[in-house]
């Protein structure tokens, strides 16, 4: 799918992501397994902080002038405020648990939910900022994006 050049350092950091989920949800109950699985995962997770951060910060923002008028970008709103936090709340519960042994199913839960999450921005989200946002926003989020995942042929 062809995204817009802005969005394609957003769109690169997704893609380690998915692979991550899809292996994790294959998760068996062996211990190390399941304790590899959640450290990538949640690794992963924290490293895309800054991620996390533009799409509510810059691309959620500028989508919002749109929610009233457009059901589609209010619930991609939502959804993206929703996953975010249910991200964070899935890690957080595991790590205040009493209990610290993680199982397999909280992994699988956890990469179920990543998985979405990207999917979700990639196939709804991302149309949408292709659609309402300016130039000027969208080079704003690619300015905001780590210079590690910028390309030299992406023209910004």
């Amino acid at each position: 799918m062809k995204r817009a050049n802005q969005l394609q350092p957003l769109s690169r950091q997704h893609h380690l992501g998915l692979i991550l989920s899809r292996h994790a949800k294959e998760c068996t109950n062996e211990t190390d397994e399941i304790s590899e699985h959640w450290h990538k995962l949640t690794l992963y997770i924290k490293d895309m902080s800054p991620h996390f951060d533009i799409e509510d910060d810059l691309i959620a923002t500028a989508l919002q002038p749109y929610q009233d008028s457009n059901p589609e970008v209010a619930t991609a709103l939502a959804t993206l405020d929703k996953q975010h936090r249910s991200l964070h709340k899935l890690i957080s519960d595991t790590q205040n648990s009493s209990n610290t042994t993680v199982t397999a199913a909280q992994v699988k839960q956890l990469a179920t939910a990543l998985y979405d999450h990207i999917r979700f921005e990639e196939r709804e989200l991302f149309p949408l900022a292709e659609t309402y946002l300016t130039e000027e926003e969208l080079d704003a989020i690619y300015n905001a994006s780590s210079d590690r995942i910028k390309r030299i042929d992406e023209n910004r």
